[in-house]
């Protein structure tokens, strides 16, 4: 890109315009980086095109998957190098290079070491929260995944102010681990314990005088506050707009700061860590199947792929472009509703045009929506897919955050999203659906349920789908008939967490040019990078564990720099 020397105005508006390493994003990938380079003992800044810090990380349920960090020892999680090695290249494939695979498992334990002793954050494990494949070689049933343990707001300061917010505000502070007994409803008394835990929690956080923060906003805030103890500015409001390039080395960001261009320069090196590019309708469409678009995202509004961009403008390759962190969500009036227990409990069916079940609908989200694009035919639609289940179903449990037994709201009738109708034809009718294909798929279900087998896509079979199942259901705590009218049909669309498709890394997080050699002092983490787990998930959070992991190699491997 063309060379735009600073003014002395620009000096001042930016500060001070050289740093050892400079950190474009300020979700998971980035603050772990920057956390990391401070640590080490190097000048850094992190630069936020939004005005709000936290990117998608803030958004998320804030897990991490880490494997053989100590807070699973600790937990007495039973688990070796060798069954997480097995596990991930089962998961991630051909797609991900050995090398890149051996590099996060090595690395994820000393990366949440040093995240726990240079922030206030504390983590818990989220117990029985399987791996999304737990049944094939290295997977654990009990799980892997991390979670933020409930963050006092006051350790922010003056920074809560600028902390991004969920894509589905809460005005309770709720664990994941509590989501999913308070998902059963309050019949159940896991539920009730896990009710009167938030609301304790909540009367607490009244007392003080101070929000309690949990899921991605607890990640982001506790990473934010060990930034602030350690003196590392974070600049908002300040987009990347190229990268400066002197003799085949990345020396800088160009960014915006002040409504003017500012060159921040490097000495060490850059870490893109900007997120994907969901927001970009035009990559979306270049990139990946249709339907495509923004539209059903819940990644950061400001996730338009610039990080991306600015590598391939200087000679980047990129990866998996093509895929995004999937999950079946409901195109309600006011944005996507990401659904995850829903799809599980019993009582409910995810069909085609043809009125036929097509997926495991407790399937990981991500396999969910890759049989919803693999399937999807003119002839037989399965975008949108209709998620079908009747009145007890209803009255039982939370769905789409509504208490159990409350009216759907009239706005999403009036929107397509949802239909009712007394009996399953009328659903089809209203629906679009094949009405002898609803009947028989509808029938042939609940003879599944009474027998406790799902004889068609193993349904309940694994770990993973009891997890959100209901533990009162016998044989299958999945599997329910759909027998009570009315029955209800809500359009299903394929949504996504964030694209996950980026630059090339190698272990080293270093970016890498088509040839496979090394773009010099240029840096990948996060959504920005082709993720390490290739076209699959491996378990809840498993995009922000190693995007931790990548921003912390990236320091590490910048600190090495000379």
């Amino acid at each position: 890109m063309a060379t735009i020397e600073p003014t002395a105005s620009d000096m001042t508006a930016a500060g001070d315009a050289t740093f050892d390493v400079v950190v474009a994003g300020s979700g998971a990938a980035g603050m772990t980086a920057a956390l990391t380079a401070a640590e080490l003992g190097l000048s850094v800044v992190v630069l936020e095109k939004a005005g709000a810090f936290g990117g998608s990380t803030a958004r998320s349920g804030g897990g991490i998957w880490a494997p053989g960090n100590a807070v699973l020892r600790a937990a007495g999680v039973a688990d070796t190098p060798g069954q997480a090695r097995a596990y991930l290249a089962h998961v991630a494939g051909a797609d991900v290079p050995a090398s890149l695979r051996d590099a996060f498992l090595e690395h994820a334990p000393a990366m949440l070491d040093l995240v726990l002793a240079a922030t206030p954050l504390r983590l818990a494990w989220v117990p029985g929260y399987a791996d999304y494949y737990p049944e094939a070689p290295g997977g654990l049933a009990g799980g892997r995944s991390l979670e933020p343990v409930p963050f006092d707001s006051g350790r922010l300061g003056a920074e809560l102010a600028h902390l991004a917010r969920p894509y589905l505000p809460s005005p309770v502070a709720i664990t994941q681990a509590e989501y999913r007994w308070l998902s059963l409803g309050p019949r159940h008394p896991r539920a009730v314990m896990a009710g009167a835990r938030v609301a304790g929690r909540a009367a607490r956080g009244r007392l003080r005088g101070r929000r309690v923060l949990s899921l991605g906003e607890a990640l982001a805030a506790g990473l934010r506050a060990g930034l602030a103890a350690g003196g590392v500015p974070v600049w908002l409001d300040t987009p990347m707009t190229g990268l400066q390039v002197d003799d085949g080395r990345v020396t800088g960001v160009w960014v915006r700061r002040a409504g003017e261009p500012v060159l921040i320069r490097a000495r060490r090196g850059v870490l893109v860590a900007t997120g994907g590019f969901e927001r970009n309708e035009e990559m979306r469409h270049r990139y990946q199947r249709e339907p495509a678009g923004a539209q059903w995202t819940t990644g950061a509004p400001g996730n338009t792929g610039d990080g991306i961009l600015a590598g391939l403008a200087v000679g980047a390759a990129a990866a998996l472009m093509d895929d995004a962190w999937w999950g079946p969500s409901i195109p309600l009036p006011g944005g996507p509703y990401f659904c995850l227990a829903e799809r599980s409990l019993p009582g409910c069916l995810l069909v085609n045009g043809a009125g036929q079940r097509f997926v495991n609908e407790a399937a990981p989200y991500v396999d969910a929506v890759h049989a919803m694009y693999d399937g999807n035919t003119p002839e037989n639609p399965h975008i949108p897919a209709w998620l079908v289940f009747d009145q007890r179903y209803r009255d039982r449990y939370v769905f789409a955050g509504l208490p159990p037994g409350r009216a759907l709201p009239r706005r999403w009738y009036a929107a397509g999203t949802v239909v009712r109708a007394d009996d399953l034809a009328g659903l089809a009718r209203d629906t679009g659906v094949d009405a002898a294909g609803l009947v028989k798929t509808v029938t042939r279900f609940g003879e599944f349920a009474a027998a406790g087998r799902d004889g068609e896509f193993g349904r309940g079979d694994s770990a993973y789908d009891r997890y959100y199942g209901d533990p009162r259901v016998r044989p299958n705590p999945n599997l329910a008939p759909l027998a009570r009218p009315p029955f209800y049909a809500v359009k299903i669309v394929p949504g996504d967490l964030g694209t996950k498709g980026g630059l090339r890394t190698d272990e080293h997080a270093r970016v890498l040019r088509g040839d496979g050699t090394v773009i010099e002092g240029l840096y990948a983490a996060g959504n920005a990078s082709a993720s390490v787990m290739g076209h699959s998930y491996a378990g809840a959070g498993a995009t922000i564990g190693p995007a931790m992991t990548f921003g912390y190699i990236a320091a590490r491997a910048m600190a090495a720099e000379r």
